[in-house]
C-alpha cells in the first residue's frame, strides 16, 4: 500500500483556515466600539501555535506575535468564553459534511503529562514518582482526527475517563444502528466494569485487548480488525 504524504507541519494560520475561524472570534469576541484597538486576533493565535508547538514559555514569544502578557491575556479570556471548542466543533462538522469522519471506527486512549504549574485537573502521577501531573482522555477516528478530549488528574484510571470522554465529543455523533455500526478500540487499560459499562451504555461495538492476552509481535503495533486499523499495546 502505497504510503500517503503527510499534511506539512501548520506553524501559523493558513488563509484558509483563518477563513473559518474570524467569523467566529467576530461573533463570540466582538472588538469593541470603545477604548483601544484589540491586537490582531490573527496574530495571537499565531502565537498560541507557536507556543504550544514548541513548549516556550510566554515572554519567550517571537515579538513579531505582539506583546506576550497582552497574548495571554486574550488566550484566558478565550477560554473562558469557550472559543476553542467552538472552533473545533466548526472544523469537524465541515469535515463531517465532505464525508471525512469515520464514525464506523474509533478509538481511546489516555496520556500522561506533568503540571508543573498546577491547576485544577491534577494528581500525583504514578509513573513519575507521584509528581503532580494530568491526563488527557481523547478520542478520535480510524484517521486520527480528535473527536473529544477530557482533562483530569493523572492519578484517574483511564477507563473511568472514557463515559465522560465520549459524552464531550464536540459535535453530535451519529446514531448507531444496525447497518452503521460504531466500532471502538480500546488497549487493555478499559478491560474492567468501568469501560465495558461505558462501551454499553454509547452502543458502540467494543474491541479491547484483554489482560493477560499475548503482546503483539516484535515491531508489529497494530492489528486490522474488520477494515479498521487498532494500535495495540
Amino acid at each position: 500500500m502505497k504510503k500517503k504524504k503527510p499534511l506539512p507541519t501548520i506553524w501559523e494560520v493558513p488563509d484558509e483556515l483563518w477563513e473559518r475561524i474570524e467569523p467566529l472570534i467576530l461573533e463570540f469576541d466582538p472588538p469593541k466600539n470603545t477604548g483601544r484597538p484589540r491586537v490582531n486576533p490573527r496574530n495571537v493565535l499565531d502565537a498560541l501555535i507557536f507556543r504550544m508547538r514548541t513548549g516556550c514559555q510566554w515572554n519567550r514569544i517571537p515579538r513579531v506575535y505582539g506583546d506576550d502578557a497582552t497574548i495571554h491575556r486574550t488566550f484566558q479570556h478565550w477560554v473562558e468564553i469557550g472559543l476553542f471548542p467552538k472552533i473545533w466543533a466548526v472544523l469537524v462538522e465541515e469535515c463531517e459534511e465532505l464525508g471525512l469522519v469515520d464514525w464506523e471506527w474509533q478509538a481511546a486512549d489516555g496520556t500522561l503529562g506533568k503540571a508543573r504549574l498546577g491547576g485544577d485537573e491534577i494528581g500525583p502521577n504514578p509513573t513519575d514518582r507521584g509528581k503532580n501531573g494530568s491526563k488527557k482522555s481523547i478520542l478520535t477516528d480510524s484517521q486520527g482526527g480528535p473527536l473529544a478530549i477530557v482533562v483530569a488528574g493523572a492519578n484517574v484510571h483511564d477507563a473511568k475517563l472514557l463515559d465522560q470522554t465520549i459524552e464531550a465529543i464536540v459535535v453530535e455523533r451519529p446514531k448507531v444502528t444496525e447497518t452503521k455500526p460504531q466500532h471502538l478500540c480500546l488497549d487493555k487499560g478499559y478491560h474492567n466494569p468501568s469501560g465495558e459499562a461505558a462501551i454499553a451504555k454509547h452502543h458502540y461495538t467494543g474491541h479491547v485487548r484483554r489482560i493477560g492476552e499475548e503482546p503483539l509481535g516484535k515491531g508489529k503495533k497494530s492489528l486490522l480488525l474488520d477494515g479498521g486499523w487498532w494500535k495495540g499495546r
